[in-house]
């Protein structure tokens, strides 16, 4: 039989002739786990001013993902009736989108970043939308939508801590656990 040039390695260590269980017993492996920590991302704040600064954080931080949330249910809302409406918002995501990549893809244009106000423009984008669903009959609907989706942003937003606080100290402010960096500053 042929082993095409390859041959087997003879061991070299002997077996021990006794067999010696290594079996763990049961409160070595307890002992494992008895350290872990529960953590839980949503934190009440203590006062008001802890709450508005949270949310504005995370506004910030996560808007990105509202802004996703808050389309998807608007898209649900307007599949079963309104195909016309959902074409306009769909063409409308797509302009938008493309205005984002622009300014990425050209981020030291002085006419893009300096003379025209991302803000402006996106807040432009989002009134020319909204008044092209109002103008297809789809306004009912985008006001639903509004009403389910802005108190479901605004409470997580809330309770929400950031995902990168970890246990080693907490914020006074907002009442959550913040990692402190190797120059004794707090990142948030």
């Amino acid at each position: 039989m042929a082993n095409f040039g390859t041959s087997q390695r003879i061991p070299t260590s002997s077996k021990p002739s006794s067999k010696v269980e290594s079996h763990e017993t049961k409160e070595n492996h307890e002992k494992l786990y008895t350290d872990i920590k529960i953590y839980c991302p949503f934190n009440m704040p203590l006062t008001s001013e802890a709450a508005a600064i949270r949310i504005m954080r995370n506004l910030g931080n996560l808007g990105l993902y509202y802004t996703l949330f808050f389309w998807i249910i608007l898209f649900i809302v307007l599949i079963p009736r309104h195909k016309i409406s959902l074409i306009i918002l769909v063409i409308m995501t797509y302009v938008i989108t493309i205005y984002c990549l622009i300014l990425r893809a050209f981020p030291y244009s002085v006419l893009l970043h300096k003379v025209i106000d991302k803000r402006f423009v996106l807040s432009l984008l989002v009134f020319v939308t909204v008044v092209m669903l109002v103008v297809t009959e789809a306004g009912s609907h985008l006001a639903v939508t509004l009403a389910i989706a802005v108190p479901i942003i605004l409470i997580h937003s809330l309770l929400w801590i950031a995902h990168h606080h970890s246990f080693e100290t907490e914020d006074h402010y907002c009442n959550c656990n913040c990692e402190v960096g190797a120059d004794g500053t707090e990142e948030v």
